[in-house]
């Protein structure tokens, strides 16, 4: 395999090889080398952030060249999440300090997103079902994993100092989601199920 650089903030790293055999006794490393189970809760953290961003990666592939602004949206939020990533696994190394992080201007970007794609919308007055288009209904499962990254996200904070911004831009970008589903929806012409519960 040939070598790779990433960089995540503080420095390039040269990836020599996919398999390292260094976690065949399941455990894995963090960054600033300490080791840790692979079951543990930042791991179950890091898991979640990158199940998410591998749905979102289906997401993308969904759209066509007409959604090109929405696609480079996902990207861009593939990469933050990212960045939360290596905070998580970071957090009580001297690298934490140098990381690139999620902060303010990109809750604020979120936000600006689902004000904007809610004002094309109709009125949402009913509960509806995930799904619709393809694009839809992956957007609705990035959703619930985003939500269930949060969740996991809550435990952790019990044992470890999570900045607030972290919490915020989960929870804001859960109703991104939804909003961005209900919008891809909405342009693709198929319409929502809604559900009356009385």
């Amino acid at each position: 395999m040939a070598a790779a650089k990433i960089n995540i903030g503080f420095g390039f790293y040269t990836m020599i090889k996919i398999y390292t055999k260094t976690g065949d006794s399941g455990e894995t490393s963090l960054l600033g080398g300490g080791r840790v189970t692979k079951d543990c809760i930042t791991m179950h953290v890091v898991g979640e952030l990158d199940e998410l961003n591998a749905v979102l990666g289906v997401v993308g592939a969904n759209f066509s060249a007409e959604f090109l602004e929405l696609k480079k949206q996902i990207e861009k939020i593939q990469t933050d999440l990212f960045k939360v990533g290596a905070e998580m696994v970071s957090l009580q190394s001297e690298v934490n300090k140098n990381l690139v992080k999620v902060g303010e201007s990109e809750i604020v970007e979120l936000e600006n997103g689902i004000d904007k794609m809610w004002t094309e919308l109709p009125e949402l007055k009913n509960f509806i079902l995930p799904g619709g288009s393809i694009a839809g209904a992956h957007l609705h499962q990035a959703r619930t994993i985003c939500r269930r990254a949060e969740r996991a996200l809550v435990g952790f904070g019990r044992e470890q100092n999570i900045r607030p911004e972290i919490y915020q831009y989960l929870n804001r970008l859960s109703d991104w989601l939804f909003a961005t589903a209900r919008w891809a929806n909405e342009k693709l012409g198929v319409e929502e199920i809604k559900i009356i519960i009385k």
